[in-house]
């Protein structure tokens, strides 16, 4: 009785760090015994742009020792959209003696200068770090690639590398970005804050987007809320604003709409409904939501779910994040997480 008694407080000792004074299950993480590769970002943008235009098909074995998988991936389906594979070299010649990218490309170099990358290699490593603490049945990436676009792909994955497009992280007030006529909400966040959160955010669904197809706007925002939250678990002290895209004015907007937001979502069967029409706007990019409001956030219904899984994750510390990842059932998250903004 007094050995059952001991291991019954010990239970309840262990239940008390996890959920009582003040403990982060997501920032107090000992990374001591993970074993991270420093990254080291490779710069294909330098590699091509530093090649003679006429000599790419005689370069292409090495390009593709040292790119492996996403060497072809960015000169099929970047450079060359998919056309037929022998104007390939071609393409990419026209792409690096185009006034404009060789421009872009002086850009690009001075506003990610050497310290500059380094800082984004850095954060990218203990980043990683934490996805590996984490998630340690997951692949992690096994290079890190730097290049060019042409203001098409921020992000791109392939099965070994995560790609980053610099190009797409020149600031706001970029002249090509105004060029282009983008939108100020699209605009406002591709700067060098948002490089290592956009690159997390795409491995994170790289690794898990193995659901069943979204059928109803429950079960779109909690897979949603499972990628954020996964990103909260490799960025635990980057700022909710910067990894779902907010200005401090829609954080403030939810913070004091979030009782009716929840309302909005819970009346009329909405959290249910799988018309994709009717789902779309409180899903969409955009500026804001329209069918709630022109101040209410875009993607409104993304951030709900997160912090559903939020309220889930602190309700339940024995839930481990592989689990929640794994985790398919969206009602039990809901009815467990007794979400109430």
């Amino acid at each position: 009785m007094k050995k059952f008694f001991n291991g019954y407080l010990f239970s309840l000792l262990v239940l008390a760090l996890f959920t009582g004074c003040g403990f982060d299950r997501l920032k107090e993480v000992d990374l001591s015994e993970v074993k991270a590769e420093p990254v080291k970002l490779l710069r294909l943008e330098q590699d091509i742009f530093n090649t003679e235009p006429d000599s790419f098909a005689v370069t292409a074995k090495k390009m593709r020792e040292k790119y492996h998988d996403f060497y072809n991936s960015f000169i099929f389906n970047i450079v060359n959209h998919g056309e037929e594979r022998d104007s390939v070299y071609k393409a990419l010649k026209l792409f690096v003696t185009d006034p404009d990218m060789k421009e872009v490309y002086k850009m690009v170099n001075t506003t990610y200068p050497e310290s500059e990358i380094k800082r984004i290699e850095d954060e990218l490593t203990n980043s990683i770090s934490y996805f590996k603490y984490h998630f340690p049945k997951a692949e992690s990436p096994k290079q890190f690639v730097s290049f060019i676009s042409g203001f098409n792909y921020p992000i791109t994955t392939t099965d070994t590398t995560l790609g980053i497009s610099l190009d797409m992280y020149m600031g706001a007030e970029n002249k090509y970005y105004q060029m282009l006529q983008w939108p100020r909400y699209k605009v406002h966040f591709l700067n060098k804050d948002q490089v290592v959160p956009d690159a997390m955010r795409w491995w994170i669904i790289h690794c898990f987007d193995k659901s069943e197809p979204i059928n109803n706007l429950l079960n779109h925002m909690i897979f949603h809320g499972k990628m954020y939250y996964a990103l909260d678990a490799v960025l635990p002290y980057t700022e909710d604003s910067v990894k779902i895209q907010y200005t401090s004015k829609q954080m403030e907007y939810y913070l004091q709409y979030k009782k009716n937001l929840w309302a909005h979502f819970t009346e009329k069967d909405r959290l249910y409904k799988n018309d994709l029409k009717e789902l779309a706007p409180y899903v969409s990019e955009g500026p804001f939501t329209g069918v709630i409001s022109k101040e209410c956030p875009p993607r409104i219904a993304t951030y709900i779910g997160w912090q559903i899984v939020r309220a889930y994750m602190n309700k339940h510390p024995e839930v481990t994040l592989q689990e929640l990842m794994e985790e398919k059932d969206a009602q039990k998250i809901l009815i467990k997480s007794k979400f109430k903004p």
